[in-house]
């Protein structure tokens, strides 16, 4: 039992309500309830979708003018005097009619035509959702979660790990539905191991556009893969309305060191052709393929994403694109990528200035870990990460929510956990409120020495927005904990997430459009070949 300061016994919020004479559930409804039902609604989820995040802190700016200047001077030369190799054929000829200068299949860009390309790639957009109350603004100050993608094993709803399924990714898309702070399903949270790797993009796909109606992600890893999903969604929000507006994001990586590939680049032309946003993501280890230093490594992977955002502009003068990157570093005890490290955060802060002084919006990594369970190395990485990522000012903070075993592991007692962190660092990032200043202070006149607010009137309104309770963390008396069986985080997020699913309500698809999806699944499947050679790449 805790001890309220007047007094009485039981818990805080409880004796605010009754300090008030009146339920939540009574103020809400009109109708008197019990204890158990005044508990029962304070505890009910709430799934309403949070809209795009508003960042009102300052960000972390670690470089000055010199230093911002030396990275960039240093980053065109690398374009200029060392290129980049463009592995594809089709690339290098969209080049020479640029105007680069291309030897064999390495491109050397001039500054000078880089700074004019990437000055057309909007700063930033409104995303349209399938549900138009959840569309977001995005890029400047604005920035959206998005949880993990790509793992192969799921540690599931019991707590073992093992292959993914389909039907682990539907369930993974219900919970990011159900996650207020979580804006948009990634392509694939996890890889559906029982579906053939040629079909898996489609039913990724179509995955994410019937369990929920929120902003997606999709496949990116050859150009017809990316052509067969935004020709689905097309079929969702029609040719004409993608040509003018973003609905969906497509992700392609640079193969450090500075070589851009046939399939990511094809998958850059699909996109943006469609004008459609596209993260253009250098897969950065740090001290394995890059250099073993923060500044070098910025240096390199400033110059590999900034080649892949000025072919965006080639392929389409003012599509949308995203300066990305996915950054890790690498023991050398092990060789293992390591999550949550010093570097990574001081990096995300000179990205994120980078990306400013050239004025795109930018993609960062959140909740990564290496750990291979839930446990505390996975929380502190993770926490360590989401604040860097906040601070740097990112606009799509990917892998939002799951992520463990460095990404080969989407476990789903840290997804619920991270999307409710995603909440905690989306209040912090708001800023501090003073809408409510002077009702407060007139609150402290009125309290004057020796006394309490629970019942004070300016608490009775503000207790649920005020202060952010954490939905999983447990802060009652050991006594209490142990009265109720002793459930540590994963069991209490493991129990959550099965109560989401049970809440769960599909965003239902209209008839016609679901049909003509279904029909476009059946019609590719037949066309793929069950073990395409180009889709062997996942």
């Amino acid at each position: 039992m805790n001890l309220v300061p007047d007094g009485r016994t039981g818990d805080m919020a409880e004796a605010l309500r009754q300090d008030a004479g009146v339920s939540l559930e009574h103020a809400k409804t009109g109708r008197s309830g019990g204890r158990n039902a005044r508990r029962a609604l304070r505890t009910a989820p709430v799934f309403d979708m949070l809209p795009a995040l508003r960042r009102g802190i300052p960000t972390c700016e670690v470089m000055d003018e010199e230093q911002i200047a030396r990275i960039d001077d240093a980053s065109m030369s690398i374009l200029e005097e060392v290129g980049i190799v463009f592995r594809d054929e089709v690339a290098l000829a969209d080049w020479r009619a640029a105007g680069a200068d291309v030897r064999g299949d390495r491109v050397h860009l001039d500054r000078g035509l880089v700074r004019q390309l990437i000055s057309t790639i909007p700063s930033g957009w409104t995303y349209r959702a399938r549900n138009p109350a959840k569309d977001l603004k995005f890029g400047g100050q604005n920035s959206i979660f998005v949880p993990m993608g790509g793992a192969p094993y799921i540690r599931g709803l019991d707590n073992e790990r093992r292959w993914a399924t389909l039907s682990d990714l539907q369930m993974l898309v219900k919970l990011t539905q159900m996650s207020p702070a979580l804006h948009s399903t990634s392509h694939h949270i996890i890889e559906p191991m029982d579906v053939k790797v040629s079909h898996r993009h489609l039913e990724i796909a179509y995955s994410s556009i019937k369990y929920s109606d929120k902003t997606f992600m999709g496949m990116a890893t050859t150009e017809r893969n990316a052509e067969d999903v935004l020709d689905m969604a097309a079929i969702l929000f029609g040719a004409d309305a993608m040509d003018t507006t973003p609905v969906i994001t497509g992700n392609a990586n640079c193969n450090s060191p500075l070589l851009w590939d046939e399939m990511m680049l094809g998958a850059i032309r699909a996109y943006s052709r469609r004008n459609q946003p596209i993260l253009c993501s250098p897969f950065a280890l740090g001290g394995a393929n890059t250099p073993a230093s923060a500044a070098p490594t910025v240096a390199q992977l400033n110059a590999e994403a900034l080649a892949g955002l000025s072919y965006t502009q080639v392929i389409r003068k003012g599509s949308p694109a995203i300066y990305g990157h996915f950054l890790s570093t690498v023991s050398m005890r092990s060789g293992a990528p390591m999550a949550g490290t010093p570097e990574i955060s001081l990096m995300n802060f000179m990205i994120g200035q980078m990306a400013r002084f050239y004025g795109v919006p930018w993609r960062s990594s959140n909740m990564l870990g290496g750990s291979k369970v839930f446990d505390a190395q996975a929380a502190y990485e993770s926490a360590m990460t989401l604040n860097a990522v906040l601070h740097a000012g990112a606009n799509y903070i990917w892998h939002s929510a799951g992520w463990n075993e460095g990404g080969l592991q989407c476990s789903v007692a840290k997804f619920v956990v991270d999307a409710d962190m995603c909440a905690m660092g989306y209040r912090m990032a708001e800023g501090v409120r003073w809408d409510d200043f002077d009702e407060a202070m007139k609150a402290v006149r009125d309290v004057g020495p020796g006394g309490h607010f629970l019942g004070h009137p300016h608490t009775q309104a503000n207790f649920e927005r005020g202060f952010y309770m954490p939905k999983l963390f447990d802060n009652n008396s050991i006594e209490q904990w142990q009265a109720e069986g002793s459930v540590e985080i994963t069991g209490r997020a493991l129990e959550y997430a099965k109560r989401l699913l049970d809440e769960y309500e599909e965003p239902k698809l209209d008839q016609a459009v679901d049909e003509a999806l279904r029909d476009y699944l059946t019609r590719r499947k037949r066309e793929i070949p069950a073990e395409d050679a180009l889709n062997t790449s996942y």
